[in-house]
């Protein structure tokens, strides 16, 4: 049943005139009057429309990728500190990205940077990886080689290069979601609503300007292109059977070739993408006819619909981890079991009558839906997880800017409460979104200036003394032990080979990981010594901050779940599990600093400060 029967059908019930009501809507798809005929004004008015609109969406992302760029100068003082300091800004796993940058970079030849990353053999003691297949870091190299061709550099640093290509990403990002919320709307005003919104929510809509590097910040502003490419696509005209059906063969297909260039990296071939755009297209294929029949019956097929590919998801994703012996991203589910595992969800949605679904099939455009949708599994996933609320939050800036700017909210409004003109629907529509700008200028605006006033500067010299004696006193081979997060730091700034670093979507990286943390964990120093020589480690770094950590509560400490782990009992007040055991040695971290005997026959300290402790591995014992 189409759009307009229904609407028919409905307004016929309510005594409206369906000649009334077939006009309205025609007026509406096609922008005519409802005579027929077209404004004589009406070309110029669109294309004077599309060209402010045009202009405001570049103008504004251009401010944003401005706003960014100045805040994180204001925070480090980024032109005035040294580059060790710089570098060490990276944090965690962005030091490990921007890394790779640096070392095609160091590459005598674009082909010798290409071989050192294929065949990489210091991100991981005594193992050869490629890190192209490893990690997602074409990035980097198509920023490397084009820093490289390009006649800038005499005038820019690499840095600044890399930098500003992500803060010229958030400026496509807000013109992205401003184009998607326009197209939704209809009217740039809704655009300009989302992209404001977008900006005065920072805080919950990005961390460019202090995590750069971060696969995130690449990938988001492509993602919100491609979801305003695919609302431009959901237009009345839409066959669905033949385009919405190729949009899953090019998912497919995109995703496919990732995996090639990543050298077929098996995480990708195993991810639930693949699998659903596989099972999407197989229950296409077995159900057919889908909005034949009414509506209740349609309700059923689509339930039935969902309910296959949700089934063939898993089934089709479960046979291929099974063929291909899959454990590299188990971590991630064994993430959502912990979140989920406490109990299961309760209480049922509250059905609506059949007139109320009838309305919101009127209301509801393909667009609307399809965005609609996101905005749902967004809000899921943030709610399961906290670092994917700038995914939803970004995606509630679209869909509330055109919820305000709609003629078919707005309309609906207006006609439930029996005040329904064409008049009424146009100042409203534009009234209503342009009171909002105001008030979130004046509310906003003058501490957004106060923050841009706001001026810090970069301070960690325990950190930048630890690099500086790394580079200045170990060998250029030497292979290094510590901290994920740290570690990352110290192959950007030093360029020493690791025994573990923050990329964690390998599982014997993840058991190795665990290994070398045992020097947190109540375990003899021959253990210790043993396990960080099995890796080749020549040096071993402790820090004071995990060792004696106190931000997190007991049982969430790092050395607490090293203690569970290994079967024995927690430090401190409180109860423990009735199987964990006491264990027979102290807390290792804490021990090798008393210089016994039983400890510096294998560890010898060779730098220290008030953060960090350096040891230096006996090669032989």
């Amino acid at each position: 049943m189409k759009v307009i029967d229904i609407m028919t059908t409905i307004r016929h019930r309510k005594g409206i005139k369906v000649t009334e009501v077939a006009e309205d809507h025609l007026a509406q798809e096609k922008n005519v009057k409802p005579d027929g005929k077209v404004g004589s004004g009406e070309k110029l008015w669109k294309r004077l429309s599309l060209t402010v609109g045009g202009t405001v969406a570049i103008s504004l992302g251009l401010l944003t990728s401005v706003y960014v760029a100045t805040l994180h100068e204001n925070d480090l003082w980024f032109s005035n500190i040294k580059e060790v300091e710089r570098e060490i800004s990276f944090r965690t796993e962005c030091g490990l990205y921007y890394s790779y940058y640096k070392e095609m970079l160091q590459a005598t030849s674009i082909q010798q940077g290409l071989h050192g990353l294929i065949y990489d053999n210091k991100t991981e003691s005594l193992r050869t990886i490629n890190v192209l297949e490893r990690m997602n870091v074409y990035q980097e190299v198509f920023l490397s080689i084009l820093y490289r061709i390009l006649p800038i550099q005499k005038y820019l640093e690499p840095v600044y290069f890399y930098i500003y290509t992500l803060f010229g990403l958030q400026a496509l990002y807000v013109i992205a979601l401003y184009v998607t919320s326009w197209l939704l709307s209809g009217t740039w005003l809704s655009g300009l609503l989302a992209a404001f919104w977008y900006i005065t929510n920072r805080i919950d809509t990005t961390r460019v300007e202090f995590t750069i590097p971060l696969r995130e910040n690449w990938a988001l502003p492509f993602f919100a292109v491609q979801i305003a490419a695919i609302t431009y696509l959901f237009r009345s005209h839409l066959r669905p059977l033949h385009e919405v059906t190729w949009l899953y063969i090019i998912q497919l297909t995109g995703i496919l070739l990732v995996c090639v260039l990543q050298f077929f990296n098996s995480m990708i071939l195993g991810s639930l993408l693949i699998s659903f755009n596989v099972s999407v297209l197989l229950a296409r294929t077995v159900q057919k006819n889908m909005k034949m029949g009414c509506l209740l019956n349609r309700l059923g097929k689509l339930f039935f619909h969902v309910l296959m590919v949700l089934c063939l998801t898993l089934l089709v994703n479960n046979f291929i981890k099974k063929i291909l012996n899959l454990e590299s991203d188990e971590h991630i589910f064994k993430f959502l079991k912990a979140k989920f595992g406490f109990g299961a969800t309760s209480g049922s949605a509250n059905v609506q009558s059949t007139d109320k679904m009838e309305i919101c099939t009127i209301v509801l455009k393909p667009g609307a839906a399809y965005n609609l949708m996101h905005t749902v599994l967004f809000g899921c996933l943030a709610l399961s997880t906290m670092r994917m609320k700038y995914l939803w939050t970004s995606h509630m800036c679209v869909f509330a800017s055109f919820g305000l700017c709609s003629t078919e909210v707005w309309g609906f409004v207006l006609k439930s409460v029996r005040l329904y003109t064409p008049q009424r629907l146009c100042v409203i529509r534009y009234l209503v979104p342009i009171i909002t700008l105001l008030y979130l200028s004046y509310k906003f605006c003058p501490g957004m200036m106060d923050e841009l006033s706001e001026l810090r500067e970069f301070y960690d010299p325990d950190t930048v003394e630890l690099m500086n004696w790394i580079k200045s006193n170990t060998p250029k081979k030497a292979v290094i032990a510590g901290s994920m997060q740290l570690l990352a730091g110290v192959k950007l700034c030093t360029g020493r080979i690791l025994t573990n670093h923050p990329h964690y979507e390998d599982k014997s990286l993840r058991e190795r990981t665990k290994q070398v943390y045992q020097v947190y964990a109540k375990r003899s120093p021959e253990d210790v010594y043993s396990i960080l020589r099995s890796f080749g480690t020549n040096y071993v770094i402790l820090e004071d901050s995990i060792c004696y950590e106190r931000r997190h509560s007991r049982g969430c400490r790092l050395r607490d779940l090293l203690d569970i782990a290994n079967g024995h009992v927690m430090d401190g007040l409180g109860e423990n599990e009735p199987d964990l055991k006491a264990s027979l040695y102290p807390r290792f971290c804490e021990e090798i600093k008393k210089n016994l005997s039983s400890y510096s026959m294998y560890f010898t300290r060779v730098f220290q400060n008030k953060t960090f402790h350096v040891y230096k591995l006996a090669k032989h014992k």
